[in-house]
């Protein structure tokens, strides 16, 4: 089976190489890879020169290229070229894509189409308001600080923003400032001509992400991964600015089966119904990025892909075959199927480049000890890594990003699982790098 895998970050590192374990793939094809997925067991990077496959040339790129090799499968692994159509282009084709149409993932490139979606099938989410007008946006900001001073607001970009759309507003005067950015200044271009403004729900963040196989006329399945969580503040404790994500650990342990219960009835069967209604094709995974708030869970956000850092902590523990997952769901076998776990937990905190997520330099060579990073039995997924001359004690590994590598380790409970990755951190160095120490401890994670 020859596979590719659309993408250059971590999530895409990590889906090569559980794709490249299976014996029934003799090739992977990473487009266009980073300088990790270049060294993996029966992978290629394919050369793009710098164009991006959510573009109209990178997706004929892509398209001829598929048909040229005899690809098997495809897997996209970041949102922009599932916005873009290219599943709907490849399936038109008769190739085997994994990833939802164009029109399902407005799920997660239009946030007020998103909040319409869960509000018309009853999905359980925070209030909110959409606007497209900068003086109504403006005058619903100013009452609500107006009743209630100190409950913050939630301001969204519309369209896909590159993690920049989010913002939390302590205050009036911040929620302005945020709106007239977005709407006015153009600080994100055509994302935040639209805005939604949203209540905020205090309270612990929970990641979900899901298989799915719905198509048009036919009854369709989500099946659930282990819970994982994500840490997106910077620095220890949760402080310090939001990045891409700073680590995540799987599973989590305070995901209590009346909690999935919760999710299930309040989340992930309204969205399934609400596919099947709005005869989406979407054969793909799904990510829920989940509140936790008085014991019950409400619906952040759809992302229409696997989350970037969880599936470098959640495919090491899948004990299923990847490729396997991936042609049930394209083959409509997805409720017969059976998606293993192994016993225990991953860690996977996150190194960065110094002056992430502000400025940061590029070019650095990565320092691995091999010898000690073998005796941890951690994987190292690359992000912001680029392979080539210069590299030192055999890594042969650049800094080319924010987010660097990420380092999963396998324990057989939390705590082994984080004293093997923290052990494999210390197997690596390059200038200036930076990471949090406190990723998979029991009080980590618990962010508002």
């Amino acid at each position: 089976m020859k596979v590719l895998v659309i993408g250059s970050g971590g999530r895409e590192h990590a889906l090569v190489w559980k794709l490249a374990c299976s014996g029934k793939v003799g090739k992977v094809y990473a487009a266009p890879g980073n300088g990790g997925t270049a060294a993996e067991d029966k992978c290629e990077n394919l050369v793009m020169n710098g164009i991006d496959p959510a573009s109209e040339e990178g997706q004929k790129m892509l398209f001829e290229f598929a048909q040229k090799e005899n690809i098997d499968l495809t897997v996209v692994g970041p949102e922009a070229p599932l916005d873009a159509g290219i599943a709907d282009k490849f399936r038109t084709a008769g190739l085997a894509i994994v990833g939802p149409g164009k029109s399902a993932a407005l799920l997660e490139s239009s946030k007020v189409y998103s909040k319409s979606f869960m509000e018309k099938y009853g999905v359980r989410a925070a209030g909110s308001k959409n606007f497209t007008d900068l003086s109504r946006a403006l005058e619903h900001t100013k009452k609500h600080f107006g009743k209630d001073p100190t409950k913050p607001l939630v301001i969204k970009a519309d369209g896909l923003a590159a993690g920049k759309g989010v913002v939390i507003t302590a205050n009036a005067g911040e929620a302005m400032q945020t709106i007239r950015a977005f709407m006015k200044d153009k600080l994100l271009g055509e994302a935040g001509k639209k805005v939604i403004i949203e209540d905020y729900l205090a309270g612990v963040e929970i990641s979900v992400m899901a298989a799915v196989s719905v198509s048009p006329g036919k009854k369709g399945v989500i099946k659930p991964f282990i819970a994982a969580r994500d840490h997106k503040r910077l620095l220890d404790g949760d402080m310090g600015p939001n990045t891409g994500g700073m680590g995540a650990i799987a599973p989590v342990p305070d995901f209590s089966p009346a909690l999935e219960k919760d999710f299930h009835d309040s989340i992930l069967f309204p969205t399934l119904k609400g596919m099947e209604k709005e005869k989406m094709d979407y054969r793909g995974f799904i990510f829920f990025g989940l509140m936790v708030q008085d014991n019950r869970t409400f619906l952040l956000e759809y992302n229409v892909r696997l989350g970037d850092p969880e599936a470098q902590a959640l495919l090491p523990l899948m004990d299923s075959d990847l490729a396997d997952l991936c042609t049930a769901i394209l083959n409509g076998k997805l409720s017969d199927y059976t998606i293993k776990w192994k016993e225990g937990a991953v860690c996977a905190p996150v190194i960065a480049a110094g002056g992430y997520p502000g400025t940061y330099r590029k070019g650095d060579p990565i320092a691995i000890n091999p010898t000690g990073l073998n005796s941890t039995g951690a994987i190292i997924f690359a992000a912001g890594a680029s392979r080539g001359s210069g590299g030192v004690e055999g890594s042969g590994l650049r800094t080319n990003g924010g987010r660097v590598l990420a380092v999963s380790g396998y324990g057989l409970d939390a705590e082994d699982a984080r004293k093997r990755a923290y052990k494999a951190i210390n197997c690596i160095s390059f200038d200036d790098m930076q990471y949090r120490a406190d990723i998979g401890l029991p009080s980590g994670g618990n962010s508002d």
